[in-house]
């Protein structure tokens, strides 16, 4: 193996090592969001005992980050979350692992090879007809459901944190996300509201005004993907100074061309600005786009 230089430079302030615990080798950089970097990384020891693929994406947390005192916490509760969801449309996670020397935590997990859906949005601004619509659609809306019956709720559903890959959609990055109910609701979480990390384009009205992550949220912002995946455009142009009480807009929202009339009633409902009027569960959004039995 040639010599490798000891650090990787990411920013002109930043630098993060090129070697995390002796094993994982930083090849480039994938995707920097809100919180936290994923690199493309190379996992030696697999590598030395020949795997011909020893390719994973490694995530830290950013350097706005790195140095508040609970922030691992923030990084295994991300980990916690997700390795207990096994579902072929969630992204899987390997391991939670801390490099002592160089004091940073972080998580290896597969490495998706694809694009996300916010380039796609870029390349089909008028939005995708419905036969194309659906194959994206009915997974998405699966795995919420899925993560939603567990009593996992992801929190930051956007665009940019779904994957269309070679192994088909997946919906990762739960790092904002929280756990209703079972083991995991014991675990230490942050304060989200400290955090001030919502998507303002994406998050739910009541989470801006400082209420706790819902199930109902998570269904505002993952309604809101779906119907810019219909018209290629967000269903709110701007966002009201209140958007709880600003019901004009919900009222200008016009039906997608492209959907089936039992999506719309469904999508229509978890667009809501009112939470108390999104009275649908993931669960039946996805068995309206499917059009299961029931919708027939």
């Amino acid at each position: 193996m040639s010599r490798l230089e000891p650090t990787l430079q990411i920013s002109r302030d930043a630098k993060v090592p090129k070697i995390l615990a002796g094993r994982y080798y930083l090849e480039r950089l994938l995707g920097a969001g809100g919180m936290g970097v994923v690199y493309r990384a190379r996992d030696l020891l697999h590598e030395q005992f020949g795997d011909p693929d020893p390719y994973i994406a490694l995530k830290m947390l950013g350097e706005a980050f790195e140095e508040s005192p609970d922030a691992s916490v923030l990084l295994y509760s991300e980990f916690a979350l997700t390795r207990r969801l096994l579902h072929p449309n969630v992204l899987r996670p390997y391991t939670f692992e801390v490099d002592a020397a160089h004091r940073r935590a972080f998580i290896t997990m597969e490495l998706l090879r694809g694009s996300t859906l916010d380039k796609l949005l870029c390349e089909r601004p008028l939005g995708l007809p419905w036969p194309e619509l659906k194959t994206i659609a009915v997974p998405l809306l699966d795995a919420i459901a899925y993560a939603h019956e567990r009593g996992v709720l992801h929190g930051d559903i956007k665009p940019s944190n779904v994957m269309l890959g070679e192994e088909g959609v997946r919906l990762f990055d739960f790092g904002l996300g929280l756990a209703e109910k079972g083991a995991l609701k014991e675990l230490a979480f942050l304060n989200r509201q400290r955090l001030n990390a919502w998507t303002p384009g994406y998050a739910a009205p009541e989470l801006l005004e400082g209420a706790t992550l819902s199930a109902p949220a998570d269904l505002y912002s993952l309604a809101c993907v779906l119907y810019e995946l219909a018209c290629g455009k967000h269903p709110y142009q701007r966002l009201p100074s209140n958007q709880a009480r600003d019901t004009g807009m919900e009222r200008q929202l016009k039906a997608p061309r492209n959907l089936p009339r039992r999506c719309w009633v469904t999508l229509r409902e978890a667009l809501a600005f009112d939470p108390s009027r999104r009275n649908i569960s993931a669960a039946r959004l996805r068995d309206a786009w499917a059009g299961g039995a029931f919708w027939r």
